[in-house]
């Protein structure tokens, strides 16, 4: 989960009672998974949850906002990239089962500083994004259009749209069907670069079309052997 500078900070709540460590059961359904009066997770102990929906969470606890009943658990990434973590925003109201698993009593240690500019500046690009995407949508452009879009937005940020056409660098347009002999603008290296990027683009595409039905012919034939 991605979070921005403009979303709103959960505030920890700590009155005079805390969840010990154990399992609390049958939250939700009829009865609230919401802890009960003056209860409260510890920041810094490990937490597994059980949705409704049969999805098992674990983590460690950042967070708990008591009046929400929203918890707050950083776990490890799902990009297994281990410098990094997601956070997962819980609604207890949701969650069937509750299993403390390492409960921390002493004093958790003060929150890292935020560097609100470069959060500013991540939540602005993701609008500006979702705003050109949702454009491209209601031009109706096609879906080939928009996955080359963001091909090149990855590698050139000075990519837009002019109606259906791709504008990159104010110096090179690429209209539909989008392919490598649709891209004009000025000879030069600007021209030359965007062409290479349109055609490992298709390329790509291509391969992976390839894999797949390779992988889908595969996938017959073995069933195929198995049902005789």
């Amino acid at each position: 989960m991605t979070t921005c500078s403009d979303t709103p900070r959960l505030r920890l709540f700590t009155p005079p009672r805390r969840f010990t460590s154990g399992r609390r059961s049958g939250f939700l359904a009829e009865k609230m998974a919401a802890p009960g009066p003056g209860e409260y997770f510890s920041v810094g102990s490990h937490v597994s949850c059980l949705t409704c929906l049969g999805q098992r969470l674990q983590g460690e606890v950042v967070a708990f906002d008591y009046q929400s009943k929203m918890l707050t658990l950083k776990c490890a990434s799902s990009s297994g990239k281990p410098n990094l973590n997601d956070v997962i925003l819980i609604n207890l109201a949701y969650v069937s089962d509750v299993d403390i698993i390492n409960d921390r009593a002493e004093t958790p240690p003060p929150l890292a500083s935020l560097n609100v500019s470069k959060l500013a500046n991540r939540a602005r690009t993701e609008k500006e994004d979702k705003l050109s995407q949702a454009y491209a949508i209601s031009a109706g452009v096609s879906v080939e259009g928009q996955q080359l879009f963001q091909t090149i937005h990855k590698t050139i940020k000075d990519c837009k749209w002019q109606e259906k056409n791709i504008m990159v660098m104010d110096e090179v347009v690429i209209s539909p069907p989008y392919q490598a002999d649709n891209c004009k603008g000025k000879e030069g290296s600007a021209l030359s670069h965007v062409r290479k990027i349109v055609e490992k683009h298709f390329r790509d595409v291509e391969s992976q079309k390839s894999l797949q039905q390779r992988s889908q012919a595969q996938q017959t034939q073995k069933d195929s052997t198995l049902s005789s």
